[in-house]
């Protein structure tokens, strides 16, 4: 009698936790907001309409650009990683990745085609700026810049300057627009009191991995003082381009967001401490698209 061999149920899931897991070593939440921030740039930027492939070519190149940088960073940094709690069940950390020549291939393939993309469909201007933004994020914030000097994040916030940079590029190539460079300081001056509240947050992972976070340099509550004060400064360049020629649904987002981001910088200066922090992070992650998309909508719609 032949007996019924019986194949095991096929499961998805383990397929599906390795694709995630090659995303979040992509980092493509980072890459989709740097992407938004280089659609941005190019909606305010005045000049003629753009075809809508050229939009989508943008997104698309400033996300593999991106991607290649976030890959890079997991690598480079997974034996930091394996010291701190919050991304010590990273791939590269836990094995699940392995840290090869494949990944390394495609790092530069990812980043080498996203670059080719912008220069092919957009300009030359786009992927310089597009490669710059990769650049400053791999090799001059994660390499040199991170392990040595609590500037890492402030010099680190070029790299969405550049992304909006480069949308604007898409608009005008070899001008560079008051509009355009208005929202590229906002990225420069959003960078520090985000970062730096996560690294409030998480003083002692930090400083167990000896990385020069400000918060382990000059302590919580000094650390807490200066985030409000790049809080402050953060507002007030976000109503500069209400100088330039946004209008009122820019306006109508700048106010309360602006004032929210503020009453959490003031709450976490007044007490330093994980929750207040972890507050004042969450409101600097609701800013930034809120003021990019209202930016995006005013300059679109209103035009």
């Amino acid at each position: 009698m032949l007996r019924e061999h019986r194949l095991p149920p096929f499961s998805p899931a383990p397929a599906l936790d390795d694709l995630l897991c090659c995303v979040e070593a992509f980092k493509a939440r980072i890459g989709l907001a740097i992407a938004f921030s280089a659609l941005a740039g190019l909606a305010v930027t005045p000049g003629p309409a753009v075809p809508f492939y050229r939009i989508v070519a943008l997104g698309v190149a400033v996300m593999m650009a991106s991607a290649a940088a976030g890959a890079f960073n997991q690598i480079v940094e997974r034996d930091l990683d394996a010291k701190m709690r919050r991304t010590r069940h990273r791939g590269f950390v836990t094995g699940r990745l392995h840290a090869g020549p494949a990944w390394w291939t495609a790092i530069a393939a990812v980043g080498f085609a996203g670059i080719a993309l912008a220069c092919v469909a957009l300009n030359a201007m786009t992927a310089l700026y597009i490669f710059f933004g990769a650049f400053t994020y791999a090799v001059i914030y994660t390499v040199w810049l991170k392990p040595r000097t609590w500037w890492n994040i402030v010099v680190g916030g070029l790299a969405g300057s550049f992304a909006v940079l480069a949308g604007g590029a898409v608009v005008a190539p070899w001008t560079l627009q008051p509009m355009t460079l208005a929202f590229a300081v906002v990225l420069f001056l959003w960078t520090p009191p985000h970062f730096w509240s996560l690294a409030i947050a998480y003083h002692d992972d930090y400083a167990a991995a000896q990385i020069p976070m400000l918060p382990v340099q000059v302590g919580d509550a000094r650390a807490a003082r200066i985030v409000l004060a790049s809080a402050v400064l953060l507002v007030m360049a976000s109503m500069v381009p209400m100088f330039l020629g946004m209008r009122w649904i820019y306006l109508a987002t700048v106010l309360p967001v602006g004032g929210y981001l503020l009453h959490a910088s003031v709450q976490l200066a007044r007490a330093p401490g994980k929750r207040e922090a972890m507050a004042n992070f969450h409101a600097t992650l609701a800013y930034l698209p809120l003021l990019l998309g209202s930016a995006i909508v005013d300059a679109t719609v209103l035009r």
